[in-house]
């Protein structure tokens, strides 16, 4: 019997009668004759009014108790939609039962807010599959070695989603969210974007790395660690469409090796608006300044993502980076006045009008002077680049923020993705 793993977003868990229509769709896969495992996340808006009602009575401190409190509050709202999909599921006949990520037990580190999952027991949720029931887990969720309740931050619950298939084999994972697919870029920049059949894991890594919302990054690298197939698809489409027709769906995320993937030599532009770039100017050029700066960053439990550094001048150089805007002042403050003393640079200076425009695509790989067309057409438009970083399957630039539709709509042209796929 197929073991198939639903994933529904919050837009999706709604209200009382999305989730209905999420209770029919489910059963209509499990009367098919699938072992159905489900994971929903809070209903749309619920986490951001939870953590708004923490803000009032206690304004945020960075410390582990206050963290570990936000998590057991977050936590409660994806408890509330699987209790609710579970009573919505017997209300049609069909047995079902939810647990939270600690009753399976889903296993984390004991990083608060933005926890990572170490193992799932399966024990339990085979059980009840075996016995017939459908198994709503819920997403975003875990518990550290402490008996602790985490949560896996922003985005959590496709991680939990494709994590619980990991550890269960599952044939398939399919993330119903409120979009049809994965586009070539985001059409509401692009009209003309078209939605991709099917990309390779590695193609909507980047993409998600990149700014593409469609996915959550750690849910991506997860699916291609353990190989877990992926469809990204609507729940918005009636909940009695054909079951074959649903099955073929959205866009597939599977293994480049698979032979109808698409071989475009660009298969998506994706952008981000999130970044920040920073700068410490007048660096000493010797030995462990790059250390001093990242390591500090890094200390600081902040991502960095793009890295320049000039040529030396007068044995000074210049060393920028991008961070995520969140991150931004904290930052710039820490390097001002724990970095910058210690180092003995001249300055640093922060950049929030930026953002990071990205192509993307593995037939890349064998397509020579694709890199050069993307800046061919930039400079075409007037668009200045700030920063480069190339992998085989993308290269990014940093640009002027107020260009970046612009870009987007250049580039989408130049690489034909206004175009609908063969």
């Amino acid at each position: 019997m197929p073991l198939i793993v639903h994933k529904y977003g919050g837009t999706s868990m709604g209200s009382t009668e999305r989730i209905s229509n999420v209770a029919k769709r489910v059963a209509k896969w499990a009367r098919a004759g699938h072992q159905m495992v489900v994971v929903p996340s809070a209903m749309s808006g619920e986490t951001n009014r939870l953590l708004a009602l923490a803000k009032e009575l206690a304004p945020a401190r960075p410390t582990d108790a206050y963290s570990r409190e936000l998590d057991m509050l977050a936590a409660t709202g994806e408890q509330a939609s699987s209790a609710l999909l579970a009573m919505a599921l017997q209300a049609l006949g069909l047995e079902s039962v939810s647990y939270a990520g600690w009753q399976v037990p889903i296993r984390t580190n004991n990083a608060y807010t933005k926890a990572r999952i170490e193992s799932i027991d399966d024990k339990k949720v085979r059980a009840d599959l075996d016995a017939g029931r459908v198994v709503i887990v819920t997403g975003f969720q875990g518990l550290d070695d402490q008996g602790n309740i985490t949560t896996l931050g922003r985005g959590g619950s496709d991680t939990s989603a494709v994590a619980v298939a990991a550890a269960m084999k599952a044939d398939e994972c399919m993330i119903f969210t409120d979009v049809d697919g994965v586009y070539t870029t985001d059409p509401r920049v692009v009209p003309l974007a078209q939605r991709l059949k099917s990309l390779s894991f590695e193609e909507m890594l980047e993409m998600a790395s990149m700014g593409s919302k469609v996915l959550q990054i750690r849910s991506v690298e997860f699916a291609g660690k353990y190989k877990v197939k992926l469809r990204v698809l609507s729940s918005f489409t009636p909940w009695d469409i054909d079951i074959l027709e649903e099955a073929k769906s959205g866009t597939l995320i599977t293994f480049e090796e698979d032979e109808n993937m698409e071989q475009a030599i660009v298969s998506g532009i994706a952008f981000n608006r999130d970044e920040t770039k920073i700068s410490v100017l007048g660096v000493p050029d010797k030995p462990g300044a790059a250390y001093q700066i990242l390591g500090a960053v890094a200390d600081a439990n902040v991502e960095v993502d793009m890295i320049i550094q000039n040529l030396s001048k007068d044995g000074m150089a210049d060393f920028s980076f991008t961070v995520n805007h969140s991150d931004h002042a904290k930052t710039l403050d820490m390097l001002k006045t724990v970095v910058l003393p210690k180092l003995g640079a001249q300055a640093v200076v922060g950049d929030t009008n930026i953002c990071k425009v990205s192509i993307v695509g593995i037939g890349m790989r064998s397509h020579v002077g694709v890199a050069s067309t993307m800046f061919r057409v930039l400079s075409e438009e007037g668009i200045n680049i700030q920063m480069i970083s190339t992998s085989e399957i993308k290269t990014s630039v940093v640009i002027d923020e107020k260009y970046m539709e612009l870009a987007v709509k250049a580039l989408h042209k130049a690489f034909g993705l206004d175009q609908a796929p063969v």
